[in-house]
């Protein structure tokens, strides 16, 4: 049984992050999506709200298990024993820094794999922080995440 991770900080999660969970789900058997804190970022949402957005988005892929982490991408790979960590891409900025990473992950683990998939182009242009910034202004996200997070930053 192949397993992979999908790590990211997911704050919040967006449609972008579904399709590449959804396309990755269907090239391994196992896929934990893996929300990693980075104690250098304040988060918008706190880790139960994002790992609850993540459950109730992904509760269709049977093959699809979310969690959480504060280590190394590539030491929860291991424990999980995943044979990749995949990585969405947008651009040629995201695929220099992913192939920085992905060097140094194939030093310390040569075992796991870093696998890239391309973003659709219709979310090639969206990341959390553009969502944060365009909430930030009361811009209207609904055609960036899923609903329920949506609602989330309706209330706040």
């Amino acid at each position: 049984m192949k397993a992979a991770i999908f790590p990211g900080s997911f704050d919040p999660v967006t449609l972008g992050h579904l399709d590449i969970i959804e396309r990755a789900s269907r090239l391994f058997d196992r896929l934990i999506v893996v929300i990693l804190e980075n104690s250098e970022k304040h988060a918008t949402f706190s880790m139960e709200e994002r790992l609850t957005f993540l459950r109730s988005n992904t509760a269709h892929l049977s093959n699809v298990e979310v969690a959480a982490d504060h280590g190394l991408t590539v030491d929860f790979a291991r424990k999980q024993e995943a044979v990749a960590i995949v990585r969405g891409v947008r651009s040629v900025k995201d695929y220099e820094y992913e192939l920085d990473i992905a060097s140094v992950n194939q030093h310390i683990a040569p075992e796991v794999e870093t696998v890239l998939l391309y973003a659709s182009p219709e979310f090639s242009y969206v990341s959390s922080s553009i969502i944060r910034e365009l909430v930030k202004y009361g811009q209207d996200i609904s055609a960036y995440v899923p609903k329920d997070v949506m609602e989330a930053f309706v209330n706040r």
